[in-house]
């Protein structure tokens, strides 16, 4: 049973490192592998080279992590974005397939429960951090929660950002062979020349979505609400906002490193033991998202990319990302991403207690 942290080492490798020369060495490493793999056509390259290369840097003992007002401007600017690409018919798709979306999401957190019951049951990881570790909600929300209910919050933080990590890789992979099969990415409108009027209105719609999501501490709500702002307004054509690409592609980065850099050297030494079977849980939660996409391909006859994004337990913000870079329906994710989120943040809670209460076997010891 993981419950105290082993004696940590004094600082080594890159820790020993002044934080200028790391972030230098970092935002390079970053730049050329992220432009690699874009050239090989990787949807989400940016952010999939700033993951790969913040676990990297950080697993060699770098100390840098990514301020967070940084990531909170870069979160509102690309909800921002990504409200641009959604048409009218979002509110209309979620209506129409109400039913079916909340059979998905609710399938997708039973079975996240279940992967959480079997890391207590086995004695792996104390009872409601292996729930909360789990729960396929906003990782920073679920990490805030989890220490309101007393869970480990290092095993969270490490089982919610590992799931996150493998469910990007994933699907860039996933997404790079949907598109080379479905035609090349699509190019959407928001990587297309814009105006200063439209930029600096997509910045006025970041503030205000930006400042309101925080303001009510709604889950990703930086992310969240102005991407709902936007959405109304371009689909509603009230206004036409637009972040240049060059911006886009770094805030693309920023999420990226966020993720990465979150992989400290204590957290991973402190997960060492249980990290095998809590990727194995990972895994399995992802075999059965994909069963689900595929139940929404025979169900609605949505094409297997969006269903397989659209039931994806990853972070919603990562997600948007590669689908912002594949053919598909944006829509249809980001209604189902949406649902995923609200539901399992109103549902976490009662589920963790639950588990915890009442099985002694979840009882943290």
């Amino acid at each position: 049973m993981l419950n105290h942290a082993p004696h940590l080492p004094a600082p080594t490798g890159l820790g020993k490192t002044r934080p200028l020369w790391q972030w230098l060495a970092l935002i390079l490493a970053t730049a050329l592998v992220s432009t690699a793999l874009e050239w090989l056509g990787l949807p989400g390259a940016f952010l999939i080279g700033a993951m790969i290369m913040g676990v990297t840097f950080s697993a060699y003992g770098a100390t840098v992590r990514m301020p967070r007002r940084v990531l909170l401007v870069a979160q509102a600017l690309f909800g921002t974005a990504i409200g641009t690409m959604i048409s009218p018919g979002i509110i209309a798709t979620f209506a129409a397939d109400w039913v079916l979306f909340t059979v998905i999401v609710v399938s997708i957190i039973l079975m996240s429960t279940l992967t959480g019951w079997g890391l207590a049951w086995r004695g792996i990881v104390p009872g409601s951090t292996a729930i909360w570790g789990s729960s396929p909600g906003a990782a920073s929300a679920m990490l805030i929660m989890s220490e309101a209910y007393g869970a480990d919050t290092r095993l969270v933080a490490f089982m919610q950002y590992l799931r996150v990590l493998c469910v990007c890789l994933a699907a860039a992979i996933v997404a790079h062979f949907g598109v080379s099969e479905a035609g090349p990415p699509v190019v959407h409108t928001v990587f297309a020349a814009i105006s200063f009027e439209q930029f600096g209105t997509a910045l006025l719609i970041a503030l205000v979505g930006g400042v309101a999501g925080k303001l009510l501490r709604l889950p990703s709500g930086v992310f969240l609400m102005p991407f709902i702002l936007s959405g109304i307004l371009n689909a509603t054509e009230l206004a036409e906002p637009q972040v240049p690409a060059p911006l886009l592609f770094l805030c693309y980065a920023i999420v990226g490193l966020n993720v990465g850099l979150a992989f400290t050297r204590p957290i991973l030494l402190h997960a060492r033991r249980a990290s095998p079977a809590i990727l194995l849980s990972i895994l399995v939660l992802m075999a059965f998202s994909g069963v689900l996409a595929l139940l929404l391909v025979t169900l609605t006859g949505i094409d297997p990319l969006t269903a397989y994004l659209a039931t994806s337990p990853g972070g919603m913000d990562s997600i948007a990302i590669i689908a912002a870079s594949s053919h598909v329906d944006m829509g249809f994710v980001m209604s189902l991403q949406t649902a995923r989120l609200v539901i399992v943040t109103l549902l976490g809670p009662s589920i963790a207690r639950f588990m915890a209460k009442t099985i002694p076997h979840f009882r943290d010891r």
